[in-house]
């Protein structure tokens, strides 16, 4: 169904690791039931992992919209995304990533808790608290309490063994040679994401630090903890820092704690996301590599 033709251009896109012309042919069926006008009949094929399309829709149907095309990109097991012109044109030059589950594929809290041999009590805590069922800071304090004298000398040897994300350096490269900054803003650990920066040259990492007495973790950060609202504080930092309004900057997370910086980021995308979080981000990835966002910033 068409749309008047007074509503606001969009650029569809269509993602997947293997894009299949079935795949495309089901959201096309879907687009000619939905309130919108497309302006191109057919999807542009980018590549194997991406096809296009540009649409218009009234202000009034957008909500309803963006809801179905959640659901059905679970339906298909694709990403839709959806990016207005103004998102499309935007010259960004910044872009920030929660690291744990994001830039890397594990929590790395989890990972010290099982090497400090309370691994179940820890990742059940990490679970229920990227749900955003638990008050981070509190989650934070009780997990850091249990990792309390296990050796420091883990760290080192779980650093150099981290799973990085499918996609994450190319992204990183690719963002650099673009002409970005790039930060990690982590709710986990210090030591972890001053490795990551200095091994993929991020040009700022805010974390925790973790407290380290005689070899042993003590069980303590130095300093705030790094929750919901220090990730926002730092996004706007170093936004104003590098000159930039926050509409020209963009925010990748998976967790409850960073809904408010995707939010507050010019483009935000929830990638490979807790429910909570897929629900209610603007924009969803969670069916291919962090590569992926390269699409989205291709104009």
């Amino acid at each position: 169904m068409l749309s008047d033709q007074t509503g606001q251009v969009y650029k569809l896109f269509l993602l997947s690791e293997t894009l299949l012309a079935t795949q495309q042919q089901a959201v096309l069926q879907f687009l000619g039931a939905q309130k919108v006008l497309l302006i191109n009949a057919e999807f542009a094929r980018v590549d194997d992992r991406c096809a296009t399309l540009r649409l218009q829709i009234g202000r009034e149907h957008l909500a309803k919209f963006q809801l179905s095309c959640k659901l059905l990109a679970e339906k298909l097991a694709v990403d839709i995304v959806l990016l207005s012109s103004e998102q499309l044109t935007s010259k960004r030059k910044l872009a920030v990533f929660d690291m744990d589950s994001t830039l890397i594929k594990v929590e790395v809290i989890d990972e010290l808790a099982k090497r400090a041999g309370v691994g179940e009590q820890v990742i059940a805590i990490t679970a229920a608290a990227m749900r955003g069922e638990l008050d981070f800071n509190q989650s934070f304090k009780q997990r850091l309490a249990l990792l309390k004298g296990l050796s420091a000398t883990v760290l080192a040897e779980l650093a150099a063994n981290l799973p990085m994300m499918e996609g994450m350096q190319t992204l990183i490269e690719g963002l650099q040679q673009r002409g970005y900054k790039t930060a990690i803003l982590s709710g986990g650990f210090n030591y972890f994401a001053e490795y990551l920066q200095h091994k993929y040259h991020f040009d700022y990492a805010y974390s925790n630090q973790l407290d380290i007495e005689n070899g042993q973790v003590t069980g303590r950060v130095v300093g705030a903890i790094v929750n919901a609202e220090m990730k926002v504080s730092y996004l706007q930092q170093i936004a104003e820092k590098e000159g930039l309004d926050l509409s020209a900057t963009i925010a990748v997370g998976d967790g409850a704690n960073d809904l408010a910086m995707l939010a507050a980021a010019g483009l935000g995308v929830a990638f490979h996301a807790k429910p909570l979080v897929r629900e209610q981000a603007e924009h969803v990835v969670s069916n291919i590599g962090l590569d992926a966002l390269l699409y989205l910033i291709a104009e």
